[in-house]
């Protein structure tokens, strides 16, 4: 799929898999990096070497993997784009992103990108690519077309992590909700729940309205939760 044309203001679906559908994390330490990634790479400012900066300056809150801490000796965080919502699988993500600035989408993947390459690369001494190809981006249209991005991303997509897959997961949509709800690699526990790790990386307020109700939102994620919808969305909405 080739990138859509898009402007400031717009909201852009953005997702990449792993090469050769490898996997892109391989434990939980790799999963905190991207979400470190997420968030200390959302900015205008681009220090050298800034993972290395970032331990020398954190210490024990940068690797203990817990906590975000923005470093007090650098710039106030100017932000690249706004993290609208995001889903982490072992093999690709799902970021949903808004155009605040002029090329903020663009800078910002190609810094995330790097990073992460990088950063998995070093730790697995692997080399080469860590991705399929240049990101996919797909600019989200309408709020209906957002309303069933934000179930595919945050239910659809968690639900293939629960114990006995997506077909349980549908057949057990009380405990399936509770395992996705509560999953750490997603922004719904930081609209649901106010997640101090989650809340400091999505910084739009363009889906609180859909969490505003949780029960709402359940009733809606339930009505969606068959494996014919998850089917034809993937499809229809072409996801990877």
């Amino acid at each position: 799929m080739r990138k859509e044309s898009f402007g400031v203001g717009d909201i852009v679906h953005v997702f990449n898999r792993g090469n050769r559908k490898q996997e892109i994390v391989r434990d939980d330490v790799d999963r905190w990096r991207f979400l470190q990634t997420l968030f200390y790479f959302n900015d205008e400012y681009s220090p050298e070497n800034p993972f290395r900066t970032l331990s020398d300056l954190l210490g024990a809150d940068f690797n203990s993997g817990g906590v975000l801490v923005w470093p007090s000796t650098w710039p106030k965080q100017n932000k690249l784009v706004g993290i609208i919502a995001l889903t982490l699988m072992d093999n690709h993500y799902h970021l949903v992103l808004q155009e605040i600035k002029e090329g903020g989408v663009s800078k910002f993947m190609h810094k995330f990108g790097t990073g992460t390459t990088n950063r998995f690369n070093t730790r697995h001494k692997e080399t080469g690519r860590l991705f399929q190809g240049p990101y996919k981006a797909r600019r989200v249209g309408s709020d209906n077309y957002l309303k069933y991005l934000n179930v595919y991303l945050h239910i659809k997509n968690v639900f293939e992590l629960y114990p006995g897959g997506l077909k349980k997961a549908v057949s057990e949509f009380e405990d399936a909700y509770q395992f996705a709800t509560h999953y750490p690699y997603t922004s719904l526990g930081g609209y649901l729940y106010n997640e101090s790790n989650m809340r400091k990386i999505i910084s739009s307020d363009v889906l609180d309205e859909e969490f505003a109700d949780e029960k709402e939102f359940k009733k809606f994620a339930r009505m969606c939760a068959d494996q014919i919808f998850f089917e034809e969305a993937s499809c229809a909405l072409q996801f990877p």
